[in-house]
C-alpha cells in the first residue's frame, strides 16, 4: 500500500534561489552531485541523479512550491508515480524548507529514512553555504 511523509530542514539560502537552483538543470546538478536535465517550465519532464530520478513539473509558485510527479528506476512497472511537494519559509537569512512525498511504493522507506536529507538537504547545505 503506497504511503506518505514529511521531511524538512533549515537551508542557507533565499526561498528564490533554492527554487531556481532546484528548477534548472546546471544548478540542478551542482547542487545534488548528480546529472540533471530540468527546466522551469509547469508540464516539462525531467531527470535528475544520472536519470535514476524522473518526472513532470505539475504546479510551479516561483520562490514559493513545487510539485513534481516522481519515480526512481526502483519503482516497478506496476507501480504508479509518487509526488513531491517542496514548499519554502523564509527564516531569517535561510529557509526552511519542506517536501511532502505521497504515492510512494510499499517498501520504499528509504526516501523517508534519510533518501532525501543525504542526497538533497544536506548536498544543498554545502552548495549554497559555499557562495
Amino acid at each position: 500500500m503506497p504511503f506518505s511523509f514529511e521531511v524538512s530542514d533549515v537551508i542557507p539560502a533565499t526561498p528564490q534561489q533554492i527554487y531556481d537552483a532546484w528548477l534548472h538543470g546546471e544548478s540542478h546538478s551542482e547542487m545534488t552531485g548528480g546529472d540533471a536535465d530540468i527546466s522551469p517550465t509547469v508540464g516539462a519532464p525531467f531527470e535528475a541523479w544520472d536519470g535514476y530520478i524522473t518526472g513532470k513539473n505539475l504546479e510551479l509558485v516561483p520562490g514559493k512550491k513545487i510539485v513534481q510527479s516522481w519515480r526512481t528506476t526502483k519503482f516497478t512497472a506496476a507501480d504508479p508515480d509518487s509526488r513531491i511537494t517542496v514548499t519554502f519559509k523564509a527564516e531569517g537569512p535561510n529557509t526552511r524548507i519542506f517536501l511532502h512525498h505521497d504515492n510512494v511504493p510499499d517498501g520504499h522507506t528509504g526516501y523517508e529514512d534519510g533518501g532525501w536529507q543525504e542526497n538533497y538537504f544536506d548536498p544543498m547545505k554545502r552548495y549554497f553555504s559555499a557562495r
